[in-house]
């Protein structure tokens, strides 16, 4: 993949991770008995739900362009950066086996980027 179309694949990954911190500011948000205006007018919510739209509509450009086995294990980075962040930015708990984990998922990404 080249430089500029791996750049995009990241923008799609960090979006995708930010999305998933603010689904739970939004849920932190909703009240147990919800009705539909806690749903409609929650700003998180909204925010979420266009950044997804607008990283799905990168991440479609991204597959028209980068083949699927070099493209899609970058997704795994997610698994990394949402603890991450969640634990930075929300102050949720970070644990030593999320970081084993994410550091495989690191290696098999690298390992499959590897594979042209």
């Amino acid at each position: 993949m080249t430089p500029a179309l791996t750049l995009m694949t990241l923008v799609c990954v960090v979006g995708i991770s930010l999305g998933q911190l603010l689904f739970k500011k939004a849920a932190l948000l909703i009240p147990a008995h919800a009705g539909w205006r806690d749903w409609a007018f929650n700003g998180w919510l909204i925010t979420a739900l266009a950044l997804y739209g607008a990283t799905t509509l990168l991440w479609i450009w991204v597959l028209r362009t980068a083949p699927l086995h070099l493209a899609y294990p970058f997704m795994g980075l997610a698994f990394v950066l949402v603890p991450v962040m969640g634990w930075m930015l929300l102050r949720e708990p970070l644990h030593l086996q999320t970081l084993l984990g994410g550091a495989l998922i690191l290696a098999g990404i690298t390992l499959a980027a590897r594979a042209q």
